[in-house]
């Protein structure tokens, strides 16, 4: 035994030499790998596997039910929101580049007649200028022209091959241009859906507690933010207070303030943001990569008369379908395919709101909404209620025609930069529970914008409780006039905030009304998505006017 253990020595010695080089190569390696990248641990981009199916006893699953919706209705949204999924990367010349990319017109003609389409295919390269051979990737189109203030959204159809086509409307007499623009790669959409879908706290807010008189007032300022499902806590174990709206069924989570108690929570306001992007995804999102014209066909078409065109001479009534595309600008009007629409002087304005409560819920949207009424309606004052001008709550009053606009903003989660009384913050469905109705009742609200920062699923439930609402409302008041506005295009194109992510948000809001009898759909999506101004989180006077234009229109449609 002993001769043994003396011989095998030599053996064992040099396969651990042996082992001892690999690690330190390998070690090595890394080290190398690590400096190179600039002291950054790089994850290679993945895209979310399957998501696995629901089950009831897993409270990590948020569920349709916990969603407020059947599973039929859940699969229904899945499939409308359905977006193609691109093939895994590893380098930044794979993804779709703006400038190898490009559209053209298919069967381009001398001349066209007013209500005729043409036909655009656009082709995705990447940055070695290979064709892409899946789709996904988002892109704007649009037909203009410019001396008219002439414009017409178009839809972008994925073919998934790399390949996408767009069927313009010719709308108006005269020249048009086609535009194309890429808003995202396809890696890009991948990356924002990721964390649309995760509980990935993107965003933070604060929570302002205080107690006691002016003078000697203590006051703590936390971190807060939602809770969504049972593994959805931001933060875990018995760190938080919490604040659940029963009728609402949302649960808001602030870190348990040193001093004061859970009670003692004053103010809200927006706070700090989180980037959970790796190096690789941070330079998919480059500037140089995003919100990109793309080169094409500039032909100038000649639209001639059209004597067989029909105008839509449908009123405006509760009910129909926002058709693609819902309408156009001309001399900046917006022509209404959906019903027949028609601008209002302020004196109509005045008489078109004579004996109404008009109710604006939503964001800072809908707000300018309520700042456009009380700067053109004659007569129609701001009342003081002592609230800041730009968190509300809001009211004006037109006494002669009896008049009365109320605005209200969202509850949270709400990204405002100022300091706002947390008790001014309600939720919508619970505020239209607290409405009677009836003929002289309009209802508007938006619930898009500070909703891009949370997953799909929570978004789900609140419209799930909105509709629930909007439902008793018609139920007990089916004259009450109910206008849905949907989100705008904003121009922002971050992790945080995305006009895809308002695209989706859009789809989920109008499929989940699309059944309700009653309700009146404004698309504002296409109508800031195909205007000469940049896009922008609030549309500028003019979009706004146009917007006022096509509520008016449902309000008093004769």
């Amino acid at each position: 035994m002993p001769s043994m253990q003396t011989s095998d020595a030599p053996v064992c010695r040099l396969r651990q030499c042996v082992l001892l080089q690999a690690c330190f190569l390998w070690t090595s390696f890394c080290l190398a790998l690590w400096a190179l990248n600039g002291g950054t641990h790089i994850k290679q981009f993945q895209l979310p596997g399957p998501k696995p199916a629901p089950q009831k006893n897993n409270s990590s699953i948020i569920s349709a039910s916990d969603m407020g919706i059947s599973d039929e209705e859940w699969d229904r949204l899945q499939k409308a929101m359905d977006w193609p999924i691109p093939d895994q990367i590893t380098d930044l010349s794979q993804s779709t580049s703006p400038v190898h990319s490009s559209f053209s017109i298919v069967g381009l003609k001398e001349s066209y007649k007013v209500g005729e389409n043409i036909s655009v295919t656009i082709t995705a390269r990447d940055f070695n200028k290979n064709l892409k051979r899946y789709g996904g990737d988002f892109f704007k189109a649009k037909l203009f022209n410019s001396a008219l203030k002439a414009s017409v959204y178009g839809e972008v159809v994925d073919h998934r091959n790399g390949t996408y086509s767009v069927d313009l409307l010719l709308p108006w007499e005269g020249q048009a241009q086609v535009f194309v623009r890429l808003e995202h790669s396809s890696e890009v959409v991948q990356i924002i859906k990721k964390y649309t879908d995760s509980t990935f706290p993107r965003t933070h807010f604060n929570g302002y507690f205080g107690s006691g008189p002016s003078k000697k007032r203590i006051r703590e300022v936390v971190e807060c933010n939602l809770k969504w499902g049972e593994d959805g806590s931001w933060k875990k174990g018995n760190c938080c207070c919490e604040y659940k709206d029963i009728r609402a069924g949302t649960v808001w989570q602030c870190i348990r303030p040193k001093i004061l108690s859970c009670d003692k929570l004053v103010h809200h306001s927006g706070g700090r943001l989180e980037n959970p992007l790796n190096r690789f995804e941070q330079q998919l999102f480059s500037k140089k990569l995003t919100n990109i014209a793309i080169g094409g066909d500039k032909t100038i078409i000649n639209v001639l008369p059209n004597a067989a065109a029909i105008d839509t001479v449908e009123k405006c009534r509760p009910g129909l379908t926002t058709p693609v595309p819902a309408g156009f600008y001309l001399k900046d009007v917006w022509k209404s395919f959906v019903c027949n629409t028609r601008q209002f002087s302020p004196a109509q304005m005045a008489n078109c709101l004579k004996n109404k409560i008009v109710y604006l819920f939503g964001d800072s949207t809908t707000r300018q909404w309520f700042e456009f009424f009380e700067e053109k309606v004659p007569g129609l004052k701001r009342m003081d209620l002592h609230t800041h001008p730009g968190g509300g709550p809001l009211m004006a009053v037109q006494l002669n025609n009896n008049t009365v606009i109320h605005w209200r903003v969202h509850g949270v989660p709400l990204r405002f930069a100022r300091i706002l009384p947390i008790t001014d913050l309600h939720y919508i469905s619970n505020e239209i529970d607290e409405i009677a109705g009836g003929p002289h009742a309009v209802v508007v609200f938006t619930y898009c914008a500070h909703l891009v920062f949370h997953p799909i699923t929570y978004y789900v439930f609140q419209v799930a409780k909105i509709r629930q609402s909007v439902v008793a409302l018609l139920s007990r008041a089916p004259d009450t006039t109910v206008v849905i506005k949907s989100g705008n295009t904003a121009g922002r194109k971050s992790i945080y905030q995305s006009d895809w992510q308002a695209l989706q948000l859009n789809i989920v809001m109008q499929e989940m009304f699309k059944d309700i009898d009653g309700v009146i759909y404004i698309d504002v999506w296409q109508m800031t998505s195909c205007h000469y101004l940049p896009e922008y989180i609030h549309p500028g006077p003019v979009i706004i006017a146009n917007e006022i234009d096509m509520l008016l229109s449902y309000v008093c449609p004769n």
